[in-house]
């Protein structure tokens, strides 16, 4: 199997990374394609020695990491205590002097337009796939939530690359602007800043799959949006969203009702309005932030725009775990890197390494690593979106020596 996964909770630094390497090292060696590093707060101060001692003992292409919260590693999240996870790829035809396409990326400017190696890039198809030397075709990222506008990358993304699928999560460790730390390294060398974004370009030789549970359920009917202004619904299919609420009250169960007083209540906005029934999956969940009691108005932390379809959806841990389970149902996976929201693990679930046991459930103890998110990057239908208390997860492909995978398809 070409990847590769540590997890070390002793609490001096230097033993820690010492560990997670050595790891690493007795799977797949020296010399790997790619590394993805996570250290908790009280390593956080320490990660340019992290940073450094992964670059000179696996000579990764391309290595990315950060400090969070809390982090992740095979079968096990360990929350707001010393640890250090690595994550580690390399392609049988890496010994053969066949390289995957794969390069590390940075960028230090809070609101940017580009996102480069070295120097900045203009942030086009044609300039980053010259800069990169190949098609970029998966984006793992990370960011400073603080400094660095996520959205609007997602967008000019999009615009300029739609194929390219982006995953990841936005740095959790620090509590403002300047305190969180971001590292990335390629060639013998890291680097570690505390602004921007950091990540990593996969080509199309490296097949990844980005799935995210939201871990939301519809409930009720979906309406269109018929009056809306800014970020606030003013009518759902001519009425006050509140009417549309109280209309839905008598339909709800007992369990869904303490759902929605105990703060579970969302909406979800239809992704692909060219579909004809919507289920589970099929919306972009966003957060209601308040009802206008007077007109029976709702805001939501989201542009609200008129002739989109929208639902209410709850979410408690039963339906973030039934979420995250089928999201995973049909899929195949050697590897997976996790990015879950830091709002869950124990703030919502009772079960301890609750995303990542349900990940070790589906496909076996499988190599997997990552981090607690205070933002999570991942596709929903064909667009990339910055999400809030979902688990975003790229699942690896068995690779089958030629730099390609035979078992997983790309993009959905």
């Amino acid at each position: 199997m070409p990847y590769a996964s540590a997890l070390s909770e002793h609490p001096i630094t230097s033993q820690a990374i010492g560990e997670a390497c050595g790891q690493v090292l007795d799977t797949l060696g020296g010399e790997v394609d790619l590394c993805f590093l996570s250290v908790t707060r009280p390593h956080g101060g320490a990660l340019e020695d992290c940073a450094s001692v992964t670059v000179e003992a696996l000579r990764p292409r391309a290595m990315i990491g950060c400090a969070a919260v809390s982090v992740i590693g095979s079968g096990v999240e360990v929350e707001d205590s010393a640890a250090v996870t690595l994550f580690a790829y390399k392609s049988p035809t890496n010994d053969i002097g066949v390289l995957p396409e794969i390069k590390a990326a940075t960028t230090s400017l809070p609101i940017t337009n580009s996102f480069a190696t070295g120097s900045p890039a203009p942030l086009t198809p044609g300039d980053w796939e010259e800069f990169l030397g190949f098609p970029p075709a998966t984006l793992l990222l990370i960011g400073d939530p603080f400094s660095f506008n996520g959205e609007e990358f997602l967008s000019q993304a999009m615009a300029s690359n739609p194929k390219l699928q982006i995953a990841g999560g936005m740095a959790s460790a620090a509590f403002g602007p300047g305190g969180n730390r971001l590292a990335w390294g390629s060639d013998g060398k890291s680097f570690v800043q505390s602004e921007g974004a950091v990540g990593i370009f996969l080509g199309e030789n490296i097949k990844t799959l980005s799935v995210v549970s939201q871990g939301c359920k519809p409930v009720g009917s979906p309406y269109v949006v018929t009056r809306a202004r800014g970020n606030v619904i003013e009518e759902l299919g001519g009425k006050a969203p509140l009417e549309r609420l109280e209309e839905l009250l008598p339909r709800l169960s007992e369990a869904e009702l303490a759902i929605l007083n105990a703060g579970g209540l969302h909406i979800g906005r239809v992704v692909d309005e060219h579909q004809t029934d919507f289920g589970q999956g099929d919306f972009l969940v966003r957060n209601v932030t308040g009802i206008i009691a007077s007109s029976g108005a709702m805001s939501i932390n989201d542009e609200a725009e008129v002739g989109t379809t929208v639902q209410f959806h709850l979410r408690d841990a039963l339906s973030a775990h039934e979420d995250l389970a089928s999201t995973f149902q049909g899929r195949e996976a050697q590897g997976a890197l996790v990015f879950t929201c830091n709002g869950r693990g124990s703030n919502l679930f009772d079960e301890p390494s609750h995303d990542a046991m349900t990940v070790a459930r589906s496909f076996g103890k499988i190599p997997s690593s990552g981090f607690f998110a205070a933002g999570e990057f991942g596709p929903v239908g064909k667009r990339n979106f910055l999400h809030g208390l979902s688990a975003s997860v790229v699942l690896f492909a068995e690779d089958d020596g030629l730099g390609h995978s035979s078992q997983m398809e790309g993009r959905p």
